[in-house]
């Protein structure tokens, strides 16, 4: 069986240990302080033997090193991870890689840099999807091409439905406000939008997300629907959807 731990790290990213009792395997997903990893995987009683990196930025890989020379954990990422870290194993789209007896599938989500990958482990209904698409929103465009990103939005939208999408910051809140303004006349949406605002007032997380949901409500993965093109005058979903990112960059 698997376990994930999310807990918080830095400002508002998350972290996730993903464990198998039944090896006892312990994999880290991406890396934002090193030092809180080793802390959280101590308390409760797991060693971490791997790391899988999702892309290459500081805030996902740039606590690799501490990790690995506490524990001697394989670093499983893309190659442009190389910029700040040594890899292991380099992995892209189409690849598998194991822990204990469950499989994950590599997915170029690439857009956010040029190398971003997901993990997706499909017995288990789950995805670590770094910063590829968070809850009602993606990320920002630092590397990619809107027809690039879209491609990836588009196989991260042809995972089961009812896949759990475990994205690495805690930007739910603020993603609420910009999607009702890019979207204001979905009844979905604004009712995820007063739900997102309750769990915040309880202090409660909003990841991991579920896909169907972000289906949904989620502007981004809504570039191809008529009433967005429509909204947003893009004359193809991924015109759209570099509009729509740029907004959200301005918003």
């Amino acid at each position: 069986m698997l376990e994930v731990h999310q807990f918080p790290c830095l400002s508002d990213n998350y972290g996730f240990l993903l464990h198998d009792t039944d090896s006892g395997l312990t994999a880290a997903i991406d890396t934002p302080d090193g030092a809180e990893y080793l802390r959280q995987a101590k308390a409760r009683g797991w060693g971490i033997t791997h790391i899988w990196n999702t892309h290459w930025h500081p805030d996902h890989a740039g606590g690799n090193e501490t990790i690995v020379e506490a524990t001697g954990a394989k670093v499983i990422a893309p190659k442009e991870v190389e910029r700040i870290a040594q890899i292991d194993r380099v992995v892209a789209d189409g690849d598998e890689v194991t822990l204990g007896d469950h499989h994950a599938r590599v997915i170029d989500v690439s857009g956010h840099t040029n190398g971003h990958i997901a993990f997706h482990l499909a017995e288990s209904g789950i995805a670590f999807v770094g910063d590829s698409v968070f809850a009602l929103g993606c990320g920002r465009m630092f590397e990619g091409e809107p027809q690039q990103f879209w491609d990836s939005l588009e196989r991260i939208k042809a995972l089961p439905p009812e896949t759990t999408l475990y994205c690495a910051h805690e930007y739910t809140q603020a993603n609420a406000k910009f999607a009702l303004h890019a979207d204001p006349g979905n009844e979905a949406l604004q009712a995820y939008a007063k739900d997102i605002e309750a769990a915040r007032a309880r202090e409660e997380p909003t990841v991991p997300t579920v896909l169907s949901r972000e289906l949904e409500t989620n502007p981004f993965l809504r570039a191809d629907a008529p009433a967005m093109r429509e909204r947003w005058g893009g004359e193809s979903p991924a015109v759209t959807f570099a509009k729509l990112r740029a907004a959200k960059d301005a918003f």
